[in-house]
């Protein structure tokens, strides 16, 4: 074992905090893969105690499970997306980023395409209102009447109400004829406008950005993998027709050229492992598979497979164990375990040990 994969003992829950630090404090970025959400919420938690100056930066996992008929929740989705543009464009140098095993185990669009899929309103400047509705429904934002959460868009005559991913609020803009006279953030509860801005960067909302290419990459894929889509097929009538479709991002890797993972977004940065992720890491593999065998075998059972569920492979959009390690190779790797570990080449003993739960004397 090398330098570059370490296995740190005695690294109970509580000072994994502390010890993601150090490896941050060595200069370079850090992703840290969490078990799950309980676990990732934890750390946070504690990277904010131990330094609240730190820059971390979060990247959750889909609430839904691998082959599901819906879409992963839009707030989620923004969340993801906005990290994503974040560490594209280099807003946060050097960051501390928290995600979890479901979310870093899934592939994600390249750098190129979130670099690219991006909108820029500066006040004050002219602004095609029609480039910017046609960028709202090809990033996945949603048309309401009134906007209530990340993802919505409403249109009331000269005024564009947007919430865009990462934001706490959503930004007015006031138009006159073709000049983006104000940028404005205001309160969804009152209308009313909190501040002004002088410049709104737009991304993405969803990892599938329905351009005329993608569409096209879409179509051509999945007749490739099920023949030609029928009348009844309504991923594929609604994808053709250039609008969202309950569950396609379950299809991601039909919609582009080429998929990355988290780990390609920070080429130079440190690998932190949760204890426990490797059992972990497989059974979310088998589960992957599971689910994709029994949408196989019902797709099979039907005497028209243009009626039933057509799950895409799971290589397409999950990281076997080979793609694993090699997502991994190349980066400096640091797996802690809470069991003490006797030292070793590549295995040092950080020493902590768990606190008493002093559970006899509660009882």
């Amino acid at each position: 074992m090398t330098a570059d994969r370490l296995i740190l003992g005695s690294a109970p829950e509580g000072f994994d905090a502390f010890l993601v630090l150090r490896e941050w404090a060595r200069g370079v970025p850090v992703v840290h893969v969490a078990r799950d959400d309980k676990r990732a919420e934890a750390l946070r938690a504690a990277l904010a105690f131990h330094d609240p100056s730190a820059p971390v930066l979060t990247f959750p996992g889909w609430d839904c499970l691998p082959y599901d008929r819906i879409s992963p929740n839009p707030a989620i989705c923004a969340a993801r997306m906005s990290t994503l543009a974040g560490l594209v464009h280099g807003l946060i140098q050097q960051p501390i980023v928290i995600t979890t095993l479901s979310a870093v185990s899934q592939r994600l669009p390249a750098r190129d395409v979130v670099r690219n899929a991006s909108f820029i309103a500066v006040a004050g400047s002219r602004l095609d209102e029609k480039a910017l509705r046609a960028f709202l429904v090809r990033a996945g934002f949603m048309q309401t009447h009134t906007v209530a959460e990340p993802g919505d868009y409403a249109l009331r005559g000269g005024i564009v109400d947007i919430w865009p991913a990462g934001m706490a609020q959503p930004v007015r803009l006031d138009f006159f004829g073709d000049v983006l006279e104000a940028l404005r953030p205001f309160d969804p509860e009152t209308q009313r406008s909190t501040g002004r801005m002088d410049r709104l960067d737009l991304a993405p909302m969803s990892e599938v950005i329905l351009d005329e290419a993608a569409i096209t990459r879409f179509r051509q894929n999945y007749r490739i993998a099920f023949g030609a889509g029928g009348a009844d097929d309504p991923l594929y009538e609604s994808v053709s027709a250039g609008r969202k479709q309950a569950g396609m991002e379950h299809w991601l890797g039909f919609f582009h050229d080429r998929l990355e993972t988290l780990f390609d977004y920070l080429p130079g940065a440190s690998i932190t492992l949760d204890d426990q992720v490797t059992p972990a890491r497989q059974s979310r593999w088998d589960q992957i598979a599971d689910q994709y065998d029994a949408r196989r075998e019902a797709m099979s059972a039907k005497g028209r497979m243009d009626t039933v569920y057509k799950p895409a492979p799971p290589e397409l959009l999950y990281m076997d164990d080979a793609a694993w390690v090699s997502a991994l190779a190349g980066h400096r790797v640091v797996q802690l375990t809470a069991a003490p570990q006797p030292p070793g080449p590549g295995v040092l003993d950080a020493g902590a040990r768990r606190g008493r739960t002093f559970a006899p004397e509660r009882q």
